[in-house]
């Protein structure tokens, strides 16, 4: 059978291959990202950040790469660059800036203020 690998003698399940298997960490997504890739967990392939960021651009769109401008990429608990390696363990987080604030305690129409504003209270 010219061109086709065979299996390894005396094995049943061994195939002899010169071949690359890729990485498939799992991508999570969270907040607006989520929203826009339309998942909050994924398989997505890539050996770099870069690469994964690239395939999950490409399956879910245009609305998920407007999002991604704003967030901060992370693997396995650490902050990540576009040349991080990856691996088929590696958990990756896509984290939307979180906005939100505090209401004034008190203030009638429930103000918003910022949290430097907050000053902690005199013990």
């Amino acid at each position: 059978m010219g061109g086709v690998d065979t299996l390894a003698e005396g094995s049943k399940h061994a195939l002899a291959c010169d071949c690359t298997i890729p990485a498939v960490p799992t991508l999570r997504l969270f907040a607006s990202a989520r929203e826009a890739a339309g998942t909050g967990r994924d398989d997505v392939p890539g050996e770099t950040v870069g690469e994964l960021i690239a395939v999950a651009s490409a399956r879910y769109g245009a609305a998920f790469v407007e999002v991604l401008g704003s967030c901060k990429i992370w693997v396995n608990g650490d902050a990540a660059t576009p040349d991080t390696p990856l691996s088929a363990s590696d958990e990756v987080a896509i984290l939307p800036p979180v906005s939100g604030g505090a209401f004034e305690i008190g203030h009638p129409e429930g103000r918003r203020v910022a949290a430097d504003q907050i000053a902690e209270e005199p013990s």
